[in-house]
C-alpha cells in the first residue's frame, strides 16, 4: 500500500488539453456574462440620466421672462393712506430658445395659474387676460419673438398702501415667475415699479 501512495505522489501526469480547454471556456463564459451583465446595467444608468438632463432641459427652456416694467392701476384713487390697486399689468416674453407656453387667458381655459400673496391674504386662482403688442401667428401660444401683456384683475383683492406682496405666475411646465414688490403710500392712477 506504501509502494502504491509514494507511486501515485511521483505521478507527474497533468490535466490534459481538454479538460485546459474546458476549464479556460468556462472562465470566458462566466466573464463574457458579468460584462455583459455590466454593460446592460450601464446603459440602463446611462439612459435614466440622459432622460433626467432632458426633462431639466424642458423645464428651464420653457420659463417666461419678464419684459420691461411692472404697472399698478388703481381702481379709486384716494389721498395718503387710501386707495386700492385694481390692476396689475406687466410683459413677458419667453425666455432664449424657449419651448412655446400657451396663454389662453381665463375667458377661456387656461393653462398659466396666477396667484396673489402678501402678509395677510392669498388668493389663487385670480383672473386675467392678456393681450399681444408683439405677435408672428393668431394662436395664444407664447412663443419666440413674441411678447403678451397680462392684465392681473386685483379687485378682489385688498392691494392698499405701504403693502409687500408677490404675484406668481405659474405656467404648466417651466420656472414660476414671480414679481415682488411694495406698494407706496400714495396710490396714484398708475403705479410703475420700474
Amino acid at each position: 500500500m506504501y509502494q502504491k501512495l509514494c507511486k501515485a505522489l511521483k505521478d507527474e501526469s497533468g490535466i490534459t488539453a481538454l479538460e485546459t480547454a474546458i476549464i479556460l471556456i468556462a472562465f470566458v463564459v462566466v466573464a463574457a456574462v458579468f460584462a455583459f451583465t455590466v454593460l446592460s446595467a450601464g446603459t440602463v444608468t446611462t439612459e435614466k440620466g440622459k432622460q433626467a438632463i432632458f426633462s431639466g432641459l424642458e423645464e428651464v427652456s420653457s420659463s417666461l421672462e419678464l419684459r420691461g416694467s411692472v404697472l399698478a392701476i388703481s381702481n379709486t384713487v384716494g389721498t395718503a393712506g387710501t386707495g386700492k390697486v385694481g390692476h396689475l399689468v406687466f410683459t413677458v416674453g419667453n425666455v432664449a430658445g424657449g419651448t412655446g407656453i400657451d396663454l389662453t387667458d381665463t375667458s377661456g381655459e387656461n393653462k398659466v395659474v396666477i396667484d396673489y400673496r402678501d402678509g395677510s391674504q392669498y388668493v389663487s386662482p385670480l383672473n386675467w387676460t392678456v393681450s399681444w403688442p408683439v405677435r408672428r401667428d393668431d394662436d395664444d401660444i407664447l412663443e419666440d419673438g413674441e411678447l403678451a401683456r397680462i392684465d392681473v384683475d386685483l379687485t378682489g383683492v385688498n392691494l392698499g398702501p405701504d403693502t409687500a406682496f408677490a404675484i406668481e405666475v405659474k405656467p404648466p411646465r417651466g420656472g414660476v415667475l414671480i414679481i415682488q414688490n411694495t406698494t407706496p403710500s400714495f396710490i396714484d392712477s398708475v403705479i410703475d415699479f420700474h
